[in-house]
């Protein structure tokens, strides 16, 4: 049983990394695809919120499936820290962040909000939370390095 249930973490942690670069890097292309900013910007948010809760599922698993197959031991390991940041970081974007984002959008109605006098909190926000997925990215990368 927990040589399936490693097997499945290790197919777990694949699918959600992956799923994270390639998310980032579809968004990228949207952008400069879709020649109207809002409608790629709300596609890329409806991609970014899916793997947001990805994330957290697979994280949650992945945490789970590490204290059954290694116990308390499980806290010694950098794999279970790695992804206990990682899934901070998606509540935080997703609970913390993003409600914030969707508000000055809201606030901005009818406009764009790169066109209200909400964009320059906007833009800030904006560049936090793109900080804070490209590092789940790259601590993404550094916990499949780590997974056995």
């Amino acid at each position: 049983m927990k040589q399936w249930l490693e097997n499945l973490a290790v197919i777990t942690a694949t699918f959600w990394i992956g799923g994270l670069w390639v998310v980032g890097i579809v968004a990228y292309e949207l952008f400069k695809l879709i020649p109207e900013a809002q409608l790629a910007g709300n596609i890329a948010g409806q991609l970014f919120q899916m793997m947001a809760y990805v994330g957290m599922a697979a994280s949650i698993f992945l945490l789970i499936q590490r204290v059954y197959q290694f116990g308390t031991n499980a806290l010694k390991q950098g794999f279970f820290w790695l992804i206990l940041l990682i899934l901070v970081l998606i509540l935080i974007s997703h609970l913390g962040i993003n409600p914030l984002l969707q508000k000055f959008k809201l606030e901005a109605m009818p406009k764009d909000v790169m066109e209200s006098v909400f964009a320059d909190r906007f833009a800030t926000w904006h560049g936090i939370s793109s900080i804070a997925y490209l590092l789940e990215c790259f601590l993404g990368v550094f916990a499949i390095l780590k997974i056995r």
